[in-house]
């Protein structure tokens, strides 16, 4: 439940503000709305993101031994350093939405959004040296790739559209967040109790679980045993 003393028609949006209840019922339903929206929307981005995995499952059926040897190429320094980023920003996300509960808790949430923000983008700074130093590896599919086995492209090309996607979906979050963290920052007094911090919220912890799919499947594979 959240703090009483957070005013509900301070949080209202159209067009639960104009419905004919009282301001609690109506944040109530407003904020039902928004998670029920964006459970669908999670649910939508999950068969995408199975039908990528069931590519690669059925690819690495077919070709073991060639995508266990593109595995092993893959940078597991990086990918590590990013689960753990990601990992941390799950935990401080998680900390904002229990605190966005209190309206006494409000400078926690702002700063716990800010670390969670942050941590999005040493991600995404951490993949963009990996992305370089694939391209000095050529391990980019096509020509002067570095490995012989033709199906070891299929590994990297899973790789490179699984793992952009992915960072654009992290984009996504990081907008999200920081819009929060610029209302926060106008009116600390918005974000306890509001629904979009759950919203984005649900959605960032969406992105940190696709990851912690990729990582086994792109940097232990090849590496087990």
């Amino acid at each position: 439940m959240s703090d009483p003393a957070i005013a509900p028609e301070a949080l209202l949006r159209e067009p639960w503000d104009g419905l004919r209840l009282s301001e609690d019922e109506a944040l109530s339903q407003q904020r039902f709305g928004a998670t029920f929206g964006i459970w669908i929307f999670i649910a939508s981005e999950v068969l995408f993101f199975g039908a990528l995995f069931l590519f690669y499952a059925a690819m690495r059926a077919e070709h073991a031994e060639a995508f266990a040897a593109a595995a092993r190429e893959t940078n597991i320094v990086y990918g590590t350093l990013n689960t753990a980023l990601l990992l941390t920003s799950g935990l401080t996300a998680a900390a904002a939405s229990r605190a966005s509960e209190h309206a006494s808790l409000s400078r926690m949430v702002l700063w716990c959004l800010a670390a969670t923000a942050l941590l999005g983008l040493a991600f995404l700074a951490v993949k963009g040296l990996e992305y370089r130093a694939d391209i000095a590896e050529h391990l980019v599919p096509g020509a002067g790739f570095k490995l012989p086995e033709a199906s070891a492209q299929l590994f990297f090309g899973f790789y490179w559209l699984s793992t952009g996607i992915h960072g654009v979906h992290l984009a996504i979050g990081i907008g999200l967040v920081a819009r929060l963290i610029v209302i926060g920052w106008r009116d600390r007094d918005r974000l306890p109790g509001n629904p979009q911090v759950e919203v984005a919220l649900l959605y960032w912890g969406f992105v940190d679980m696709v990851w912690l799919f990729l990582y086994p499947a792109l940097y232990l594979a090849g590496r087990a045993g």
